[in-house]
């Protein structure tokens, strides 16, 4: 039964709960970011959620990603190779009234991005880091760091995060990707729920020409 208090998803304007802080960034329809995430610099795209406290930034995120609590996509990075660490280097103005943020290390950050594919699945309180590519169809279990590409419909676990197994095998994976479903309209997604539910990979394939 439906919860009637629970607020609905919309194809116009994207469901964001309280204490969020949201800046330049666009979502597509129906997605929804849970309580008190941070988003910043990034495309969150059609049928796209996270659960509640995450910190999204400088991140290309594609439709019907599933990002659990606690995760953290693009984790900012400190100068490592200056005499110091702190934020008095690029947050200056914060500090002194004659001085001004470093533009050009917050132009770095920005342009360090992250591309997540569709269709893929973050567990609670992983993490990938700047300048990785997570494949359609991969699962980053929870907990993991991200800090290489990951293959599309691979599952990856651990600290560095590294393969545990495939999701689909290469060639029904492959066919996933050609048959692209997460392009489907939301009238077709509806017609072919049932199927979605009650057949396994291949079987949808072969079902909808795949």
């Amino acid at each position: 039964m439906t919860d009637p208090a629970k607020p609905k998803l919309s194809a116009d304007t994207p469901l964001i709960h309280d204490g969020c802080a949201i800046t330049n960034s666009r979502f597509g329809r129906y997605v929804e970011i849970g309580a008190d995430t941070r988003v910043s610099n990034a495309v969150v795209g059609d049928y796209s959620y996270c659960d509640r406290s995450c910190d999204i930034a400088n991140a290309r995120i594609g439709k019907f990603a599933n990002i659990a609590s606690f995760v953290r996509i693009g984790a900012t990075d400190h100068p490592l190779d200056k005499a110091s660490l702190h934020h008095f280097l690029y947050r200056s103005a914060d500090y002194w009234p004659d001085a001004e943020h470093d533009a050009d290390w917050f132009a770095h950050r920005a342009s360090r991005g992250i591309v997540i594919g569709h269709d893929t699945w973050i567990g609670h309180n992983a993490q990938i880091k700047p300048e990785i590519t997570i494949g359609h169809g991969a699962v980053i279990a929870s907990g993991a760091i991200v800090t290489r590409d990951v293959a599309p419909y691979t599952i990856v676990a651990g600290v560095s995060a590294t393969v545990l197994r495939r999701r689909l095998p290469q060639a029904l994976a492959d066919r996933m990707i050609g048959l692209a479903w997460w392009d489907w309209d939301h009238a077709t997604l509806r017609t072919a729920l049932p199927d979605f539910r009650r057949l396994g990979a291949e079987a949808f394939l072969e079902a909808y020409g795949g």
